[in-house]
């Protein structure tokens, strides 16, 4: 099993029920291939850097799961094929990330 992190950008013109519903929907589909759910972040609507297709916000989401190399594939298919996200980046973690995506999260709930 290898740990994985997800970041992915809906378009801002979703209500807060579809926003839901994609989101679900991408981590019912990790959890049916036999992925396993680390952490989810909800980092709400954020000003993008530049334009994505005419738009200059999105709803940013953040899935840390640990999952086998086949699973990312068709996970990453299933971004393209859906209009509600308007980006996605899936990286591997190594062991310094795993450590510091952990740091990273007991900080967050240290906050909270």
């Amino acid at each position: 099993m290898n740990n994985y992190e997800t970041v992915f950008i809906l378009n801002p013109v979703l209500s807060d029920v579809q926003i839901e519903e994609t989101v679900k929907k991408f981590e019912d589909f990790l959890i049916n291939r036999g992925a396993k759910m680390v952490a989810k972040e909800n980092w709400g609507l954020k000003k993008l850097a530049y334009p994505i297709q005419h738009k200059k916000s999105g709803f940013y989401h953040l899935f840390e799961f640990t999952a086998e190399g086949e699973v990312v594939a068709p996970y990453e298919l299933e971004f393209r094929r859906d209009e509600r996200v308007m980006r996605f980046l899936t990286v591997k973690l190594d062991k310094h990330a795993v450590s510091w995506a952990e740091r990273r999260r007991t900080k967050l709930k240290a906050k909270a």
